[in-house]
């Protein structure tokens, strides 16, 4: 137990220094997303090291069109990634490198500031800056591609022992036992008793859902390529994860739900001739998907964030002196390990919840089943 412990704690404490690189490299560069010096301006030392933690922050947890790893010999060292655009030249298919540090490639440059800040734009006929048909592979598409395919690679291994193997005669172990345990607890535990009798059409969702969400949790909190994206703090992808929860209650609700959308029980003045418990059912529909989308998406990203400035507290306090320096970096370090292992909790937790919450609303669609099972017991 205690060399477990120890094992644990050495992975935690690598894993805070190995952001260190990173987020270093982007304090002592605050012009390598793009900004540029033309050769008459001059440049204060102290206000070039000046260290933008809010910049530091976004700049971790937002999208970008290259995959920023580390800094090295005073050069970045960036993964580029295809950008796909669709311009009123036509298409344009290249690589993010091209359009780096504010370069210009074929009229499509990155905006640095304004409305299309971050974004590849071009120049429109009247001067003003306009934003072509984007699909460009960006870090969190790219983190998403590699997040499923890896699932997919990790399911068919343990897929891969069953067929070899006779699980009634021979236990499964290392990581296809712990696949199975993982399995059992959220098929048997979770999806099972929320939904009901009809659980087992909608368990591959919830499954695929469950661990899609674990694995790109954990995949966010390791610091170094692949990992590090901010995957499931974006929004759009929790979004999308909230539409299909929501299309798996509506699309496949039995008649009782749709009665209680419709009429539900409750007074009748309260329903005819003005529908208020109605709307109110109505808007329920729209407000369960809304809090799941929210709750995975703040979690995530909070948790990014208050990792991302502890560590940026070890630069701030380096420019006060080297006892105060030295102190708050030893302090950091040990609030920096506490954070990584609340963020290991919180990654499981938020994808047990989703899969919880999302399990409940379908089995509250299809209330049928349960007065079936009812009657005949």
């Amino acid at each position: 137990m205690c060399r477990g412990m120890r094992c644990l704690t050495v992975i935690l404490l690598s894993l805070v220094m190995s952001v260190l690189p990173a987020i270093s490299g982007r304090a002592g560069n605050g012009m390598a997303s793009g900004g540029s010096v033309s050769p008459g301006q001059t440049v204060n030392a102290d206000a070039e090291s000046e260290v933008d933690v809010a910049e530091l922050i976004f700049g971790h947890i937002g999208d970008s069109y290259g995959w920023h790893i580390t800094e090295w010999n005073g050069r970045h060292v960036v993964v580029p990634l295809p950008c796909i655009v669709h311009s009123s030249t036509g298409w344009h298919v290249f690589m993010s490198s091209k359009i780096e540090h504010g370069h210009e490639y074929e009229g499509l440059f990155i905006a640095q500031e304004g409305r299309y800040a971050d974004k590849i734009v071009e120049v429109g006929e009247d001067g003003e800056m306009v934003r072509p048909f984007d699909i460009s592979i960006t870090k969190n598409v790219a983190s998403l591609m590699f997040g499923s395919l890896l699932l997919v690679v990790l399911v068919l291994s343990c897929a891969r022992w069953y067929r070899r193997n006779d699980a009634s005669e021979k236990a499964p172990g290392g990581f296809t036992g712990l696949m199975e345990m993982m399995v059992m607890m959220v098929h048997d535990d979770l999806i099972k008793d929320s939904v009901g009798p009809s659980y087992r059409k909608y368990a591959p969702y919830l499954l695929t859902a469950f661990f899609f969400i674990f694995l790109n949790n954990l995949l966010g909190i390791v610091p170094f390529f692949p990992g590090g994206a901010n995957l499931t703090g974006n929004i759009a992808v929790t979004g999308v994860l909230a539409i299909c929860t929501f299309l798996a209650v509506n699309l496949f609700a039995d008649k009782h739900y749709w009665k209680e959308i419709f009429w539900p029980d409750g007074p009748i003045f309260l329903k005819c001739p003005i529908p208020i418990l109605q709307v109110i059912e109505i808007l329920g529909m729209f407000t369960k998907p809304f809090s799941l989308m929210v709750r995975l998406f703040a979690n995530i990203m909070a948790g990014h964030a208050m990792i991302l400035g502890l560590v940026s507290v070890i630069f701030v306090a380096a420019k006060i002196g080297p006892v105060i320096g030295g102190s708050m970096t030893a302090i950091t370090m040990v609030f920096g390990v506490f954070m990584d292992c609340l963020e290991l909790l919180v990654a499981f937790i938020q994808a047990y919840v989703f899969t919880m919450l999302s399990a409940v609303f379908i089995g509250l669609s299809r209330p049928g089943d349960q007065h079936h099972e009812t009657s005949c017991h």
